[in-house]
């Protein structure tokens, strides 16, 4: 069998899965480790039309397969605007002619790398850091959270950072100011220094940095920065990246002015108070972080300690009564869990059929249900028969804290 048939049993079609991220989109086949390709999320972009929207995905889901044979699976976020879903089910049916489509949400499905059925799970992706519960297979929507903390702030941040501080090398003259030599920092060069060169500090020297960028007087201590790196812009010029700036970009996303400030990734969502008290025991005890940014060096052990921290505050400890806190260790790279999460789930071929929805059905009603239903029966079995939502399917989606 080629290799870009993907793996099957039996003779059967393995589906497509695609993790629809706001800066890369993930592509493979279900049952296989790893996507086939990485690519840009070039169609987000501000203020597209509808028809380039289509033509910009009809481009970005071409893969070497007959997609008449292949189920396909989208693992996308909760916050996936519903025309982008609208318009991307358009074009799998009408285009692509696939036999089903399933929307899952990458959350829960970050969840079956581990075989486990609730924990908070952070997700600190490119435009955002979004947390939501999952207690026995169903997100409590109710009690999410969402902050703009995520790549894209880290980048910017750090692009002025670099404009201001640093020096350019180039050729015979030394010591040049950022700006003289280019008036802005390409975003995926800034994301490499990002990558290479800055860490996350732990809580001890963090809050010593907080606490003199909020000093007027100069009188607090600044820790001793790490050394300055040379980073090659190219074959002539080489830029000078501080050490301050390694050690501090970061300390942004967690710094706070006050103890329950929301403007900051301090994680106070990740202690799930706002969720039902009899769920926040075993919430608390298994906690999983995903996304492209948790991958930077120093970020999980920043978080727990920021965990450990904020539980020792009175309010905590009498809401948790636990001071036990796990962070799972999924069997992917932070960025690829929800698209691990989404081949298991691509995997299981008689569940994956059933839960799916078809071309014929969407032929019929023209209109593509939401992900609640993945783990109950299908919208139109239920209105069929006459059945409500179970139980606690109400109380995921319930507004009531």
């Amino acid at each position: 069998m080629p290799l870009y048939e993907g793996l099957g049993s039996g003779g059967e079609k393995t589906a497509v899965v695609i993790d629809l991220g706001a800066a890369f989109t993930k592509c493979g086949f279900a049952g296989e480790t790893g996507p086939r390709c990485v690519i840009p999320s070039e169609i987000k972009k501000p203020g597209i039309s509808k028809v380039r929207l289509l033509l910009s995905l009809q481009k970005v889901l071409h893969l070497l397969v007959n997609p008449r044979d292949r189920r396909v699976v989208i693992v996308e976020s909760v916050l996936c605007p519903s025309h982008f879903r609208e318009t991307l089910t358009k074009v799998l049916f009408k285009y692509f002619e696939v036999p089903s489509v399933l929307f899952a949400p990458s959350h829960l499905m970050s969840l079956l790398t581990l075989g486990i059925n609730s924990a908070m799970v952070l997700d600190c992706g490119y435009t955002e850091s979004l947390v939501l519960p999952i207690y026995e297979g169903i997100p409590i929507l109710s009690c999410w959270g969402a902050l703009p903390l995520g790549g894209k702030a880290i980048h910017k941040e750090l692009e002025n950072q670099l404009l201001e501080q640093s020096t350019v090398d180039t050729g015979a003259t030394k010591g040049q100011s950022l700006p003289s030599v280019m008036g802005s920092v390409p975003e995926d060069i800034v994301e490499d220094i990002k990558v290479r060169t800055c860490f996350v500090s732990d809580l001890q020297r963090g809050l010593k940095i907080q606490a003199a960028k909020f000093n007027m007087d100069g009188s607090a201590e600044r820790p001793a920065p790490p050394p300055d790196v040379e980073y090659p812009l190219d074959g002539e010029k080489i830029l000078h990246v501080n050490g301050a700036i390694r050690l501090e970009i970061l300390v942004f996303v967690f710094m706070t002015g006050s103890e329950w400030s929301s403007s900051s990734l301090r994680p106070r969502a990740l202690l799930p108070r706002p969720c039902p008290i009899d769920t926040r025991k075993q919430l608390a005890e298994n906690l999983v972080v995903m996304g492209g940014t948790a991958m930077l060096p120093g970020f999980l052990h920043r978080l727990m300690a920021e965990i450990r921290y904020l539980v020792e505050k009175p309010k905590y400890k009498e809401l948790l009564a636990s001071k036990t806190f796990r962070v799972h260790t999924p069997p992917a790279k932070p960025n690829c869990v929800a698209w691990l999460g989404g081949a298991i789930f691509g995997a299981l071929q008689d569940i994956l059929g059933s839960r799916s929805v078809s071309k014929e059905y969407y032929s019929q009603t023209g209109r593509i249900p939401d992900w609640c239903y993945l783990h109950n029966p299908p919208l139109e079995t239920m209105f069929d028969v006459g059945k409500t939502p179970p139980p606690l399917m109400k109380r995921a989606f319930s507004t009531e804290k």
